[in-house]
Parts: C-alpha cells; structure tokens; sequence
C-alpha cells in the first residue's frame, strides 16, 4: 500500500516564520529510561492544518537527520494531504508497521499564548498524553485541523517530539519547544528550526554525528 520504508515519524507544522535573534530551544527533554537506543530507519512528519510548508521542513529534515547508519524519509510520500485533511490514526499505524518504523518524530506549532504544556520539577516532564505518539496525535489534532487554526497568528512556537515505536503506541524518547517565532519568512526559519533539532538531537545521542 505505502510506496516506501521508513523510521522516524516527525509531526512539525506548517513554518511560515521567521525566527527573531535566532531559534532556540527553550525547553529539551530526554526521557532518562531510554539509553543506547539505535535507530535506522527515519520517517518525518509535518503536523499542521495548512499544507503549505511542510513539504519543505520535511525535505529539509530528512536531509538533516539521514545518515549513512539511518535513513530518513518524508511522510507526504506515503500520506499525501491537502488542508485541514487529518491522518486516520489507523494509517498511521498501518504505515508504522508495514514500514517497520523504529520510531516516530512529530513536530507541530503551537500558538504562543497556550498554555505551559510541561510542569515543574527538577527536571521538566511531558504530560500523560505526550508520553505515546497515538496520545499525543489524539489529542492534538482536533485543534491543528479545525477551521482558521493559525490563520491569523504572527507569533508561534514549534514543538519537537521524538518517539521510538518498539511499543504500540509509541513510546516518547526526546522533546523540545523552542522560542518565539515571527511569521515572516518561510525557508530561513525552515533551516534554522532543522539545525538546532538535528544538533540536539546529536547531542542527545539519539541519531549519530554527521561524518565531517
């Protein structure tokens, strides 16, 4: 049914924006009970109601992320999808398991003024929802598909999150949130928001250094 294999499932948004001083990663997480995981096979995906930009941050990902160990894939070539049109959750599974994914990265935007979506401690900890991919699709995509979502914001910000598939529902292994965003220009805040997930994600020893 899909055309292709893939690994790494990542939910960003449609970025028409430009990033002010930079992007940043304000907030970074990794869960402390998944170590030494090797992951191969790299699927990404962009969340967001609007198609426009995330062909781009897609390709731009998966050009960041491949290596010659793991191999990333872009998800509009197994799931096309025009505006305001959702992924069947069953797809997503299907997909997962027939491409024999190992894991799922989503990234999506958030509207500036949401609320906190971590609580305090001494380390910052996902809500019960984010802890699985399909949870946290479950709960986000009633409100990036319905009509005007984002249409008329000029600040946003981007959440990164990282989940190996192992288990059926997905399991999360690293998120991150950055600053604030302007809507301005679309492939330089693309290439800036890959830069930083890519690096932390080396960081994080969750895909391998790039060969220099």
């Amino acid at each position: 049914m899909f055309k292709k294999s893939g690994l790494l499932i990542i939910l960003l948004g449609s970025l028409a924006l430009h990033i002010v001083g930079g992007p940043k990663l304000e907030i970074s997480w990794k869960n402390p009970h998944l170590t030494g995981e090797s992951f191969k096979h790299i699927l990404v995906l962009a969340l967001n109601g609007k198609a426009e930009n995330r062909v781009e941050f897609e390709d731009e990902l998966v050009a960041a992320i491949s290596r010659p160990g793991g191999k990333a894939e872009p998800s509009y070539e197994f799931l096309p999808r025009p505006d305001a049109t959702p992924i069947d959750k069953n797809d997503l599974r299907e997909l997962v398991k027939e491409q024999k994914f190992d894991a799922i990265v989503v990234a999506c935007l958030t509207k500036r003024d949401t609320k906190t979506t971590y609580v305090p401690g001494e380390v910052y900890t996902p809500l019960p929802y984010y802890g699985t991919f399909y949870g946290y699709y479950g709960a986000l995509y009633p409100v990036i598909y319905s009509p005007g979502y984002m249409k008329t914001e000029k600040e946003a910000q981007v959440q990164v999150n990282f989940y190996a598939t192992a288990k059926a529902d997905g399991e999360l292994v690293w998120t991150g949130t950055t600053n604030t965003f302007e809507v301005s220009s679309v492939m330089k805040a693309i290439k800036g928001l890959v830069k930083i997930v890519a690096r932390e994600l080396e960081k994080e020893n969750i895909i391998e250094p790039e060969s220099k």
